[in-house]
């Protein structure tokens, strides 16, 4: 007879979580955004802060219109100071800062500083932490102003409404952290706002030729009406109108009346192919004052290092969108 040993029970194994799967499927806190917006619940949905400024701004500016008479002096103020603001954000908050598309001297980084706040569109922080998640997400949930939701949407009603923790991209943007220049913005950007937003252009038209509500609701309310809603159109118009020029797996377009309401960043097509090109425009007779400004500073230092795609992998982009336009039109024809 053979002896039989007795083995201990096995221990079931222990099955330890798929750490990638973690990283994909972390926990989802409950956020008014995750729900429709309903009569009961609409005001939890509005972004209170953005939303009376979007409103305010536009409406006493058109009451401006209708009690302040617009002289010559305050006229031409307001035009300056609205290509100041809005330089400041195509060629310091957008090319600069977002997409390091060139360097800028000390001197110009603080202009561009200054002139950027009088748009009033947020700190520099803010604003290319939301537009480095634009074009890392594009035409997804975790895009900020998402065109697949609608041109309303992508226009303005991102502002208005609240935004979806639960939604957000993740981008990195230490280089930002780490500039004690736009942490100082970012602390105050409040006062930076109401000071060149809105008191800086009443001022010097006061002081300069005693038209202090001229100033105020021309060359700072309405200005800034025409300044927002010039950076607006580039996340609505130029995802819907024009053409796919170098791709069209995206919402981004190329046509030249949003670069015209845009400062020049209507070629909106090339610059999702190519972002950390500082030119939005590449052919000499398209309409990028951006681009102008960046090219003529660099001769004299205030600008360095403006980066450039190569012209072959620029070409490469509007061969391969002709090629398949070509292959769309011979399956349109009947070919024996």
């Amino acid at each position: 007879m053979v002896a039989q040993t007795t083995l201990p029970p096995s221990q079931p194994k222990t099955i330890l979580p798929d750490p990638y799967n973690l990283l994909k499927e972390r926990p989802k806190k409950w956020n008014i955004r995750d729900d429709p917006i309903t009569w009961s619940n609409w005001y939890k949905h509005i972004n209170w802060l953005h939303t009376p400024l979007l409103i305010a701004i536009p409406v006493l500016s058109i009451y401006g219109l209708f009690t302040t008479s617009l002289t010559k002096y305050t006229a031409i103020w307001a035009v300056v100071y609205y290509f100041v603001t809005g330089l400041g954000i195509t060629a310091g908050y957008h090319r600069l800062w977002a997409h390091r598309a060139y360097k800028a001297s000390r001197a110009f980084e603080i202009f561009l500083i200054f002139a950027a706040s009088g748009a009033v569109e947020g700190s520099i922080r803010w604003w290319c932490r939301d537009h480095r998640a634009h074009h890392r997400y594009t035409d997804t949930n975790k895009d900020p102003y998402n065109a697949h939701k609608g041109l309303l949407y992508s226009h303005v009603g991102w502002m208005i409404l609240k935004h979806n923790p639960n939604e957000v991209g993740r981008v990195d943007i230490s280089d930002l952290n780490a500039d004690p220049l736009i942490v100082i913005q970012h602390k105050h950007y409040g006062l930076f706002a109401i000071v060149m937003g809105f008191v800086l252009p009443t001022i010097v038209a006061g002081l300069g030729w005693g038209d202090y509500w001229g100033g105020f609701y021309y060359a700072a309310l309405l200005r800034l009406t025409f300044v927002h809603h010039a950076t607006f159109c580039v996340n609505s118009l130029a995802h819907y109108f024009g053409n796919h020029t170098f791709d069209d797996r995206r919402s981004p377009r190329d046509h030249f009346i949003t670069a015209i309401l845009s400062l020049g960043e209507g070629y909106h097509n090339f610059h999702h192919e190519f972002p950390q090109d500082y030119r939005n425009a590449i052919k000499f007779y398209q309409y990028d004052p951006t681009k102008w400004l960046i090219k003529f500073l660099s001769y004299f230092g205030l600008t360095l290092h403006l980066k450039k795609f190569p012209e072959n992998e620029i070409n490469k982009g509007i061969i391969l969108m002709e090629q398949k336009k070509l292959d769309q039109k011979k399956i349109s024809y009947s070919v024996g």
